[in-house]
């Protein structure tokens, strides 16, 4: 990876445990703070037809692995497999609602991803081979999110829609490189989930978890390379924790 991208993730890196902490430092407050004032700020945002916010979020992310005929037939790798890496979120949101319980949401966003493949290969399993991909993704979800009757200044809510991404890390040498494999510079996804609405006198604050599952296969495939000859799909799999601000 190019050294201007590995200089953002690194402090990302730094970053993210202590982001957590705060974030769970600030979710504690606030539900605290909730049962303690019992004000209905709710009524404040109820007729905005539209508003922005940010968002920060933790993901974890790993590859679907789907292997090819020449797995079977190969005499030197005898598995492949992709664990779970931690990344981090930064973007901002448009929320238009849609009646009283809908709203339609874009969200553009960075997202620093952490992905690899390991190969147990027969002459050295005591030594795998590893595959880092890591992306740096422009992310567009586009989400549709239903909303329960609130509750004092509390409003339940699930949410789906699609995403598409374009890595920006894709051309670096270190990923240009043809030693193992290759994978797309893009991808579509399909993403579901869940959160609640904290509503404040001047933000609403949005605790949401998604699951997403990409639809594209991101091998590139090269029957030259024993590395990607042996596999036949590769899908996205991405866990999200999200903190919204919105207002």
């Amino acid at each position: 990876m190019s050294k201007p991208f590995t200089n953002i993730r690194d402090m990302c890196d730094l970053q993210l445990k202590k982001i957590l902490v705060l974030a769970a430092a600030l979710v504690f407050y606030i539900q605290s703070f909730a049962q303690i004032k019992g004000t209905y700020n709710y009524l404040d945002f109820a007729n905005k037809p539209y508003y922005f916010g940010m968002t920060l979020a933790y993901n974890s992310s790993q590859l679907k692995v789907v292997h090819g005929r020449q797995f079977i037939l190969n005499d030197s790798i005898y598995s492949v497999e992709s664990a779970r890496g931690p990344g981090f979120n930064l973007g901002g949101i448009f929320n238009l609602k849609v009646g009283r319980y809908f709203d339609f949401r874009l969200s553009p966003t960075f997202s620093f991803a952490n992905r690899s493949l390991t190969y147990k290969v027969i002459e050295s399993p005591e030594q795998p081979v590893i595959n880092r991909i890591d992306p740096v993704f422009i992310e567009a979800p586009f989400h549709i999110r239903y909303k329960s009757e609130p509750y004092k200044d509390i409003r339940l809510f699930v949410i789906g829609g699609i995403k598409y991404s374009v890595d920006l890390a894709s051309n670096s040498q270190t990923r240009q490189a043809p030693t193992i494999l290759k994978v797309s510079p893009s991808e579509f996804a399909v993403e579901y989930g869940a959160g609640i609405q904290i509503f404040f006198p001047y933000f609403i604050f949005s605790p949401e978890f998604k699951v997403s599952h990409g639809l594209s296969n991101l091998l590139i495939s090269n029957d030259e390379l024993i590395y990607s000859s042996v596999l036949d799909k590769l899908m996205s799999r991405t866990f999200t924790l999200s903190f919204h601000f919105e207002g």
